[in-house]
């Protein structure tokens, strides 16, 4: 709710500056122009000016605007904080980043962009350690690793939306073009798999707006977002494991949505230990089905 009146503050206050200015304008004469030549330009630079700041308002307040997600972490063991924002309308369009706070549970998600000849050694620790996953995958990934999908879905991971293209969904807002970028995926997921694919989606690269949210929802989807992760997806510059080991365990919090990228060596060396330490501190992994959603 304060998003929402943070907006309409502003919203009142951009109105007021557009009032006062556009009185202003109303009054002035352009220097070194005759009376004749001041009238007419005067209207047509009153007419461009007119345009832009309308132009300008319509941007700020148009729910189509590209937003990166973001999270403030606030400590080992503390809730972190989602955008303040976009909370309002992420609820209303089935946005999530969190889980049920109030205990120690953690969902584990991956994205899967492609394959690094890690997600082997990942589901090997996932099944000895009987701890459920998320893989977040495209199109293009289910085409060239199908024995990986199969596996996944056999030993009970859910394999979920990451699109076909991996483009900035805030960027299309063609309806068609918007629901292929779904529907490629679900298509080929039913082909190896023959059920229709868990109606999860992640936004590529954190990308969203209000308007591809909610043709998200209306898609029957629910946008999962995250309120862990770090910078574990350079392949030629990956952390060292004791750091990544304490970045994440101390990300950790009740009802934590942790993203981890499988193309990470250092992910899949360390997955045991991150797994163990938090169980040690009383965390349990819980699949993302199990996340509250009302």
């Amino acid at each position: 709710m304060e998003g929402e009146v943070l907006k309409k503050y502003y919203k009142n206050l951009i109105l007021s500056l557009l009032i006062s200015v556009l009185t202003i304008n109303s009054f002035v004469i352009p220097i070194n122009a005759t009376p004749k030549d001041s009238k007419d330009n005067k209207k047509e630079e009153f007419i461009e000016f007119e345009k832009n700041i309308v132009t300008d308002i319509f941007s700020f307040f148009s729910n189509k605007g590209e937003l990166n997600w973001y999270y403030v972490g606030k400590g080992k063991d503390n809730v972190a904080e989602g955008p303040k924002e976009s909370l309002d309308f992420l609820k209303e369009n089935n946005g999530y980043f969190l889980g049920d706070t109030s205990k120690k549970v953690i969902y584990l998600t991956f994205d899967e962009g492609y394959e690094n000849g890690n997600t082997s050694k990942i589901l090997d620790t996932l099944k000895e350690l009987k701890v459920p996953a998320a893989f977040f995958v495209v199109k293009p990934y289910i085409e060239k690793e199908p024995d990986l999908i199969k596996r996944m879905v056999d030993e009970g991971h859910l394999v979920c939306n990451h699109s076909s293209h991996h483009p900035s969904m805030p960027s299309i807002h063609d309806k068609t073009k918007f629901e292929a970028e779904f529907t490629e995926v679900e298509e080929a997921y039913k082909e190896i798999i023959g059920k229709d694919m868990p109606k999860y989606f992640r936004p590529p690269m954190g990308k969203y707006s209000e308007e591809s949210l909610k043709m998200t929802k209306d898609l029957g989807y629910k946008s999962i977002f995250w309120s862990f992760a770090y910078k574990d997806w350079l392949v030629k510059n990956q952390p060292a494991e004791s750091f990544a080991i304490n970045k994440i365990t101390n990300g950790a919090h009740p009802g934590c949505v942790m993203l981890l990228h499988a193309v990470s060596d250092t992910n899949a060396k360390i997955l045991d230990t991150v797994i163990k330490t938090l169980q040690d501190e009383g965390y349990e992994f819980k699949p993302l089905n199990e996340l509250p959603t009302e």
